[in-house]
């Protein structure tokens, strides 16, 4: 830990309760927290570490990144599947990921929570599921020692698959496991990484994959001992139509009612993508405190359509925002990702559909809000030291400087970011990753990509 000073910051998003931007303040770093915001601070008794001239930056909270899946950055842009829907994307995909080991999960995560870094995320959500028969069961211990190492606030999804083709589901049998195996691994990886103490680094969700492969007796076995464990639960919901016709036939139900049937709804729950909601559907999420994770680039380019954000916030429910796996994104970019959602919600909905700091809420406060981890998501006294900056002293934000938060969305012609600091400790400086080799980390995962796609 060390004691930071970024001095007379040129500009200060905040996203606190009244979304105040503050000019010419500084920001006092002790530790991990934020100990001061003010135009003049006193560090005369501080044993300062290091002071940083903000004059040119823009500071902003960091972005959080509620749902990906880590493993696909090894099976990113290929070609077989640049231009098929979920369910056939999903087939192709299995075998390959069968191929997973523990160097292929470790340095999928460096890729993955790198890119995230380097774009400004701070604290982030990873859906792991896919558990080889031929691997250790423990796979998903390589991806917190990694962000670990790369020094990114985890929250890692245990997830899982317990329902195989054989068995009506849509995964091969290489990859899924027993609901006893999955049921006491999920215990295991709590009781190993889970930290509830506030500014925890490493939290576990239990989080089975989606209605279509997982039994109903896994999803009710695991929402009942994530709340005997206290830890949230996530699974995808309501992406595709062919996942609403699946529901439909296999329990005569549509995929929120059938997940309310297992009591999958509540505050301690989040969906990803919430494509095909209806409005009342989108109220009873509200009421019930249930989180939507928004994905916009995957559901387009899976051409799964648009969730109904607009609505969703209209009527107060949790949303956040979230990269999704890099096989249906193909990167892992937050401020791209932030004008996906902007540009996406404008197309489908009208031009006042979301504001720009509509989306920028989403993907800060609305993260902190469906992780319930209130103290991320603003820059706020006794908050988190989580933040990025960005020198607008540059080509791509000549002409625009008269909004910095319509700025980080709109403008720029990189999303590279030129600092990220996450629990009080700079992890990229200049654009650059600090704690890691990052030729190392891209040799690895080409030579692991490649060698899972020829085999």
């Amino acid at each position: 830990m060390s004691n930071i000073l970024i001095k007379n910051i040129d500009t200060i998003v905040t996203m606190d309760k009244n979304s105040s931007i503050l000019k010419g303040y500084s920001i006092l770093i002790v530790d991990d927290k934020i100990e001061k915001i003010d135009e003049n601070i006193d560090v005369s008794n501080k044993n300062i570490d290091e002071i940083i001239d903000g004059s040119s930056y823009i500071c902003y909270p960091g972005l959080i990144n509620t749902h990906h899946h880590f493993y696909q950055t090894l099976t990113r842009n290929i070609p077989q599947v640049q231009n098929v829907e979920l369910f056939d994307w999903l087939k192709f995909l299995y075998p390959i990921w069968s191929k997973l080991t523990p160097e292929a999960v470790y340095y999928s995560t460096l890729v993955a929570t790198g890119e995230l870094l380097k774009t400004g995320c701070t604290t982030t959500v990873d859906h792991y599921y896919v558990f080889p028969k031929n691997q250790p069961p423990n796979l998903l211990d390589n991806e917190f020692y990694a962000a670990k190492e790369i020094g990114i606030r985890l929250h890692g999804c245990r997830g899982s698959m317990s329902l195989s083709e054989k068995d009506g589901g849509l995964p091969p049998d290489s990859v899924v496991q027993s609901e006893k195996e999955i049921l006491a691994d999920s215990q295991r990886v709590i009781e190993k990484f889970h930290d509830s103490s506030p500014f925890s680094m490493s939290r576990v969700i239990l989080a089975p994959c989606s209605p279509f492969s997982v039994t109903s007796e896994l999803l009710k076995e695991s929402i009942k001992l994530a709340r005997q464990c206290n830890v949230c639960s996530h699974t995808h919901l309501a992406e595709t139509k062919d996942e609403e016709e699946f529901c439909l036939e296999k329990f005569g139900m549509r995929p929120l009612e059938y997940m309310e049937s297992l009591e999958w709804i509540g505050n301690d729950v989040w969906y990803a993508h919430g494509v095909h909601f209806t409005h009342e559907e989108i109220e009873r999420l509200a009421r019930t405190k249930t989180g939507i994770a928004h994905c916009p680039v995957s559901n387009q380019k899976l051409a799964s359509g648009g969730a109904n954000v607009p609505y969703m916030l209209e009527k107060g429910v949790k949303v956040s925002l979230a990269v999704d796996g890099s096989a249906s994104n193909d990167s892992s970019n937050m401020i791209l990702e932030m004008k996906a959602a902007f540009l996406m919600s404008r197309l489908i909905y009208g031009i006042k559909a979301m504001t720009a700091k509509d989306v920028f809420s989403i993907a800060t406060r609305g993260g902190s809000e469906v992780l319930n981890q209130p103290e991320v998501g603003s820059l706020e006294e006794g908050k988190a030291a989580d933040m990025f900056l960005i020198d607008f002293e540059k080509l791509g934000y000549a002409g625009g400087l008269y909004d910095p938060v319509s700025l980080i969305i709109n403008t720029g012609d990189t999303q590279i970011v030129d600092m990220t600091i996450v629990n009080g400790e700079i992890v990229v400086r200049e654009g650059q990753l600090v704690k890691v080799d990052e030729k190392k980390i891209i040799e690895n995962a080409n030579r692991i990509s490649k060698a899972m796609f020829e085999l």
